[in-house]
């Protein structure tokens, strides 16, 4: 079975910046897409960023500029860079890896809270 390891959550100040990580235990060139999603309490989960195996990548409106996903294959990992960090990013961040076939994949999730 496919496992998804999220890290690099935490306390950040508002304008800060903090780099989240999933490891996966498979090659990401397996997968079709990974995504990162974010909940907040009382909210619905939504899709953050996304990034497909042949590197393209969109955003939600609310972080487009300011967060990147990337990936590094050696490293069986995907990224999400987050700048300029807001309090209305306080959420709960889980990594979803898609591989077409075989089926999707979920983290457990990191908590990442922005506050002065």
């Amino acid at each position: 079975q496919v496992q998804l390891v999220e890290s690099g959550g935490g306390l950040v100040q508002p304008g800060g910046s903090l780099r989240l990580s999933c490891a996966a235990s498979r090659t990401i060139f397996s997968f079709n897409a990974m995504n990162w999603y974010r909940q907040a309490p009382g909210k619905e989960r939504e899709l953050v960023a996304a990034i497909t195996s042949v590197g393209s990548t969109k955003y939600a409106d609310s972080v487009r500029g300011r967060f990147t996903i990337s990936t590094d294959n050696a490293k069986r990992t995907v990224y999400l860079q987050m700048n300029n960090l807001k309090p209305d990013d306080t959420a709960v961040y889980y990594c979803n890896a898609i591989r077409v076939g075989p089926g999707e994949y979920w983290g457990q999730g990191t908590q990442v809270t922005v506050s002065s």
